[in-house]
């Protein structure tokens, strides 16, 4: 065991394809310490895949698919497996009712979805629609007033696919995805956002539109106006528990 010794002595991380039993579209490439413990490894996947720490298992792949180990120890540090640049850390989500089984995750079809009747939601003095026609018969003027296509075309200039950014409300950081016009979710400009958590409401899909690829519940799109780019690093949630 050499080799592992060596990389916990050293302070580099690794960067790790992470796949997972029952998301067939998840995948994403992460950078862990091989000073962090096989339990806090789980910890920093389960804020991102759902899969709670006690029904997780995983496995370790090199990078022509061959296993090297199974992570069975959640007291030994991950450097002790000798993982890679490339390698592939698999989740095994050992739970039968676990909120990844079924699918519906990945399709929303899925969902059991609330329906309401036309004549039922037309009854309705709650409705957005009630609230349309009141604004309307208190201002007329305020139906005429239509967001331009063009609404903060400029604020996309510096933001790029790729880019690294930050998201208000709440600070979320991801990476950018999309830029432009997303016409399901009306005029103007749109940034789509894969967020590094599990943050998010969709996998790039709105409203049966694609704009962009990302893992269950880290997709978003939101106005530019929102989104701060520059040197937004992923956080690692347990870099204010060291010493």
């Amino acid at each position: 065991m050499a080799t592992s010794r060596l990389q916990m002595e050293g302070d580099d991380s690794v960067l790790l394809h992470v796949t997972h039993s029952n998301l067939k579209s998840f995948a994403a490439d992460v950078r862990f310490s091989p000073q962090m413990n096989v339990e806090a490894v789980k910890e920093k996947l389960w804020k991102k895949c759902g899969t709670s720490v006690n029904a997780m298992a995983l496995e370790l792949y090199d990078e022509s698919g061959s296993k090297v180990a199974a992570l069975s120890d959640d007291t030994r540090p991950l450097g002790f497996y000798s993982p890679f640049d490339g390698f592939r850390l698999h989740i095994v989500d050992l739970d039968p009712s676990s909120v990844t089984t079924g699918g519906w995750l990945e399709d929303t079809s899925l969902v059991e979805k609330y329906n309401i009747s036309e004549e039922d939601y037309a009854k309705r003095t709650d409705s957005f629609r009630k609230f349309k026609e009141q604004r309307v018969t208190q201002n007329p003027a305020a139906s005429e007033v239509k967001t331009k296509e063009d609404f903060m075309e400029d604020l996309c200039a510096n933001i790029k696919v790729g880019d690294r950014c930050q998201v208000e409300p709440g600070e979320k950081r991801g990476v950018v995805k999309y830029v432009g016009r997303a016409g399901p979710l009306g005029p103007g400009y749109w940034v789509g956002i894969q967020y590094d958590e599990p943050l998010g409401k969709h996998d790039g899909m709105v409203k049966g539109t694609r704009f962009f690829e990302c893992p269950p519940l880290h997709g978003g799109v939101v106005r530019p106006d929102k989104v701060k780019v520059g040197d937004y690093p992923e956080r690692d949630p347990f870099e204010e528990d060291e010493i």
